[in-house]
């Protein structure tokens, strides 16, 4: 059954639960038919609320900052799998503590903490022991954004190998890169060509890889046989526990952002509908990536002879707009205009920007009920001030 928008407040993140649970058993049949394990990405998907369907299928959750561990030690009941840039001397042992993998991006890290994290080691039992690596640049990318892309020169995240000695440093038990963005298997398989290339000496003595996210496979047409039997001999070749981290995947196609018509006016000869939403402050991807997000119902590009607007935010950004979309029938001041696939990496890089408010986040559960979950005011604006 469809949502029935008329319940859902606006401006409003729904996620379709129905949905999420058909990604996650996609993502588990992977994950058991590879023998690998498959984990969320807090950058990608922090709905916390939705964290008990998660945890049905999926074993574990990476973060990349102190407040990311904590969502997940709260809300999964379970230790980090930790990346950052780079470590904050004063966290460094809440990070352990809330931590069962530790990935180190620079050797000037590993040698900065390594007698700090042997001291931590040391001090607990064995079971809640961290097991670390290095995150390494295979120098090779199919991100077209350079944005998003992580082997651009210069890029500061992960080790080329000249950076690296002949044999993994002891106390490194694994390698981990990310330099997938929404791709598709034979990316990956690519991917691990340039990685085993120059990195397959330490590949063999490593315990666990980390092929980090971007692998879109709940994306329709996703070849997930051949993602399987790629992981299994990739795995088999090099005998290690493989972890795969996707952000998109999880939340892909799972709901929607509500939004509502404030005004129609005529900006010289275009017309121009003002939103109840921002761009900028709640979709700040359609900007910065860009892309053009769908609207459920209308024409993803002009069409001749109908209604044609340009939609505009409701922040005084001058370029806090998107356009253009055709409609069957003109905009009117209260009208829907529900932006498809919204779960993911948006409601995550949400702004208060100009004070305008967050969307409310809610729930169409699987008995076709709403839920809300979270509505936002002048505290949560306040809150991010001083």
């Amino acid at each position: 059954m469809a949502i029935d928008f008329q319940q859902i407040p606006s401006p409003c993140y729904v996620l379709e639960e129905a949905k999420l649970r058909r990604n996650l058993e996609l993502i588990n049949s992977v994950q058991q038919r590879a023998g690998i394990q498959i984990i969320v990405a807090l950058k990608g998907f922090s709905m916390f609320s939705a964290f008990p369907l998660v945890r049905e299928y999926l074993p574990g959750a990476t973060a990349s900052s102190l407040n990311e561990i904590k969502l997940i030690n709260e809300y999964m009941g379970i230790p980090a799998h930790t990346y950052m840039p780079a470590y904050q001397s004063h966290e460094f042992e809440e990070v352990l503590s809330r931590s069962s993998h530790l990935t180190f991006n620079s050797m000037n890290q590993w040698e900065k903490y390594k007698e700090r994290l042997a001291a931590y080691n040391a001090s607990v039992d064995s079971e809640n022991q961290v097991s670390c690596g290095i995150r390494v640049n295979p120098q090779y990318s199919e991100v077209a954004t350079d944005m998003y892309n992580p082997c651009v020169p210069g890029s500061r995240l992960g080790v080329t190998r000249d950076k690296l000695p002949a044999s993994l440093p002891e106390g490194l038990e694994g390698i981990h890169f990310h330099t997938l963005c929404e791709n598709d298997s034979y990316t990956l398989e690519r991917t691990l060509e340039a990685l085993e290339a120059r990195f397959g000496e330490l590949l063999h003595q490593a315990k666990w890889v980390n092929m980090g996210g971007g692998h879109l496979m709940t994306r329709e047409g996703y070849n997930t046989d051949h993602l399987v039997d790629l992981l299994i001999r990739f795995r088999e070749k090099y005998n290690v526990e493989v972890i795969l981290e996707p952000g998109s995947a999880i939340g892909w196609q799972t709901g929607v952002l509500v939004s509502s018509v404030l005004d129609v006016l005529d900006s010289q000869g275009i017309p121009v509908a003002i939103l109840d939403t921002s761009f900028a402050a709640h979709m700040p991807d359609t900007l910065e990536m860009p892309y053009k997000p769908r609207i459920i119902g209308a024409y993803h590009e002009p069409v001749a002879g109908k209604p044609t607007y340009r939609l505009g935010g409701m922040t005084c950004l001058a370029g806090d707009f998107m356009g253009d979309y055709s409609f069957d029938e003109p905009l009117t001041e209260g009208d829907l205009v529900v932006f498809d696939d919204m779960i993911h990496y948006t409601m995550v890089k949400t702004t208060t920007f100009n004070g305008v408010n967050l969307p409310s986040i809610g729930i169409w559960k699987e008995d076709n009920t709403f839920r809300l979950v979270r509505s936002y005011g002048y505290e949560s604006f306040k809150d991010r001030l001083s």
